[in-house]
């Protein structure tokens, strides 16, 4: 609370602060518990995702290189025309939620590996280079496919857990300390004036007695 807006200082002030430092204290603790929650989530849901990345990681630098010895044996133009027509892959998916984290994971895709007999170009027209080529890039396709849900999760989830955090950072270090300050602050003005007053009407009795 700024200096400059301080709350009256009256009981009905004190007591509305007081309701709302209890209000405060109790989305702290439940941002506190969500947090340690998603922590755990996300440490849960990390590792399969790191594994997930490395074995896309492995699997892209085979692609490339089976790509490059293709590329050396039948040239880029004559690659180009190999890899027509082009195809799409019909992904199925659900959405999830974790700790309100919205997410989504692929529940069924088309198949992605064919076999020699089932692409457009002949193994024996096409060359060996190109053949590992394809079947290189369809094994990348197929890790990218699976590790795409895990990898949406765990970015989600991260920002989930940096949000929360600077929110229960704000309640802690910010909005708490200043209602724990402007409480003390009339609690003490109150007292003051209870102490003032009681003066004053002791005063007040001695000079009745003196005048009776």
């Amino acid at each position: 609370m700024s200096a400059r807006r301080r709350t009256p200082p009256t009981r009905h002030e004190l007591l509305r602060l007081r309701r709302r430092m209890e209000r405060v204290r109790t989305a702290s603790d439940l941002l506190a518990r969500k947090r340690k929650a998603l922590v755990e989530e996300l440490l849960r849901t990390a590792r399969p995702a790191i594994d997930a990345r490395r074995a896309l990681e492995g699997s892209a630098g085979l692609a490339f290189a089976t790509l490059v010895e293709a590329l050396g044996e039948q040239g880029h133009a004559l690659l180009a025309a190999l890899g027509l027509p082009g195809r799409e892959l019909d992904v199925e998916l659900r959405p999830t939620r974790t700790w309100g984290v919205v997410g989504a994971e692929i529940v069924s895709h088309d198949p992605v590996r064919r076999s020699v007999a089932e692409r457009p170009v002949r193994a024996a027209s096409a060359g060996p280079a190109v053949s590992a080529a394809a079947d290189a890039f369809e094994r990348l396709t197929e890790l990218a496919l699976e590790a795409a849900s895990r990898e949406l999760l765990v970015r989600r989830l991260a920002r989930a857990l940096a949000e929360t955090s600077r929110r229960v950072s704000l309640l802690e270090q910010r909005v708490e300390p200043e209602l724990a300050a402007e409480i003390s602050r009339i609690d003490d003005t109150l007292e003051e004036r209870e102490r003032e007053e009681r003066l004053r009407h002791r005063r007040l009795i001695g000079v009745i007695r003196r005048q009776g």
